[in-house]
């Protein structure tokens, strides 16, 4: 939205529009939908996370990864937007869910930390002096109640889903998740899914694009790396399929 539509109403993060709407919360989103594209998958098997990357020169350490991060034994965030703002809230979620840990002496359930970093980011959009947090996390792991995902966006919403998608190839990879999603699929066959999916949520496959998943299974809780082997056992056909699209 243009600066003279929004007039002095996106000058704060405490004014309202006369539409009830506040810009800078709406300009948070939007850093959001063009970030690099994340998803998550839950299955009766478990949870997976995955997220493309890009290298931006050749000098860039491919192994390290900065849109997936670990906040407990059994639970993954995947982020989109502004990764700096995501590091930190992170950062937030691992200190609560050792809080929690140390506290009541169980494994922290992942509604709880995903509530509670929904409330860090609600409280920057309210207080004077202050931005939103230009990221949203899709925060995803197995608990006692079963494998659980959770989307938090800078306004500070909450939601539960089934299978989710962020940042700018969202909306293609959403349209293959309804028309593809089962919750009776293997943690194998969700990977796959999830895979297939970022690959035709890009319009070109460059040089510097590769992806990276996490998987988090029922029978262990544990948060695994995928290896960059069985990623590219996968991906190699569906990238070659792609290409050959784009002649």
């Amino acid at each position: 939205m243009a600066l003279g539509m929004a007039g002095a109403y996106d000058r704060a993060i405490t004014v309202f529009s006369p539409q009830g709407r506040l810009y800078q919360v709406e300009y948070a989103l939007e850093t959001v939908r063009s970030g690099s594209t994340a998803l998550a998958i839950t299955c009766r098997e478990g949870v997976i996370l995955a997220v493309e990357e890009r290298m931006h020169t050749k000098l860039q350490t491919p192994d390290f990864s900065w849109k997936l991060f670990q906040v407990d034994e059994h639970i993954g965030a995947a982020a989109a937007g502004l990764n700096s703002d995501a590091r930190v809230l992170v950062d937030n979620a691992r200190i609560y869910s050792q809080t929690l840990r140390l506290s009541y002496d169980e494994d922290p359930t992942v509604e709880a930390v995903a509530k509670r970093i929904g409330d860090i980011m609600q409280i920057y959009t309210q207080h004077a002096g202050v931005r939103p947090f230009g990221t949203a996390l899709l925060l995803g792991g197995v608990d006692k109640t079963g494998p659980r995902l959770f989307y938090a966006e800078p306004s500070g919403l909450v939601l539960e889903y089934s299978a989710w998608s962020i940042g700018r190839g969202a909306d293609k990879v959403k349209e293959s998740l309804e028309s593809t999603y089962r919750n009776d699929m293997t943690l194998d066959e969700a990977l796959r899914l999830a895979l297939r999916a970022l690959v035709d949520s890009v319009d070109k496959i460059d040089e510097g694009w590769s992806a990276r998943a996490v998987r988090i299974p029922v029978d262990t809780r544990l948060y695994t790396q995928i290896s960059k082997q069985e990623l590219e056992s996968i991906l190699a056909p569906l990238l070659e399929e792609k290409r050959k699209g784009q002649r």
